[in-house]
């Protein structure tokens, strides 16, 4: 169900950026034009953790009495719970007269349900014709023992997918930092096929750099995503199976919709509450 036109209100998408990687911000400005585009806010702008323009600039940027606040982020965590809300001077799912504005924080897209078909799209894209049902798909992330949440979204996302009847041999969940790790992708995968799909929003450090080292693609840290040849040579052969690895899910172009998703389930859940 579509969201209806807010000509009043704001947009504001939060990322986390990146002083190492010239590509960390870029699929933040494409969710940003492709709302914008719709025409169904006031204003839609990004602000940063890392990068400018930051998250203490956001109420400066902002015309609009009304904002919506989706982080654009994987899972809900030390920074979607503790680093947004302090930087923004949020207190709750909304926040009335904070710079003269009205702010709706909303959750973050990671954990909306409608990722599932985002992942079932990209695992089909990157592996084209081959037999789900000789296949294991892979969703990973980067792992931490900092916040449990961390990994919440990708073992749902594992769960609801191996329930979808979508047919793969099995849906796993691996990470960089904490078992299971991606480095034994092949260990835990029992298929002739692999699809590993990273659950991040750009094709940064991690995704572009880091895995690739750690499924054996690559030997040795590459450099920024924009040149994007770890993605171009598919697949890949190793340890008797066929390793097939795609770009970040937050680099798809319908995560536009998920952003638009996450705030009508705000307004469903908080605005509709409130009394007339």
């Amino acid at each position: 169900m579509p969201i209806a036109p807010k000509p009043h209100a704001a947009l504001l998408i939060v990322g986390h950026g990146s002083t190492e990687n010239p590509d960390s911000s870029t699929p933040y400005f494409d969710h940003a034009a492709e709302v914008r585009k719709r025409g169904l806010f006031a204003e839609v702008h990004c602000c940063f953790w890392k990068e400018e323009p930051s998250m203490r600039e956001a109420a400066y940027m902002i015309d609009a009495p009304e904002v919506y606040v989706v982080p654009d982020f994987i899972s809900e965590g030390y920074f979607t719970q503790d680093v947004i809300p302090r930087e923004l001077g949020l207190d709750g799912p909304t926040t009335t007269n904070h710079h003269g504005k009205t702010w709706h924080y909303c959750l973050p897209v990671g954990v909306h349900s409608s990722m599932t078909q985002l992942i079932l799209r990209r695992a089909a894209e990157v592996a084209p014709g081959v037999d789900p049902a000789q296949t294991s798909l892979i969703i990973t992330g980067h792992g931490t023992g900092m916040n449990k949440n961390s990994t919440k979204a990708i073992k749902d996302q594992a769960r609801l997918i191996a329930e979808s009847g979508a047919g793969y041999a099995a849906v796993l969940d691996a990470y960089m930092e904490e078992q299971p790790f991606v480095a034994d992708w092949h260990k835990n995968a029992a298929t002739p096929n692999v699809v590993v799909v990273p659950f991040f929003i750009a094709d940064g450090l991690h995704s572009y750099q880091d895995i690739p080292v750690l499924l054996g693609i690559e030997k040795e840290v590459g450099a920024a995503a924009s040149q994007r040849e770890v993605f171009r040579h598919n697949p890949h052969h190793l340890h008797g199976k066929t390793l097939f690895y795609s770009s970040a899910i937050g680099t798809e172009p319908l995560m536009a919709n998920v952003i638009l998703d996450q705030v009508r389930d705000f307004d469903l859940k908080h605005l509709a509450a409130l009394p007339a």
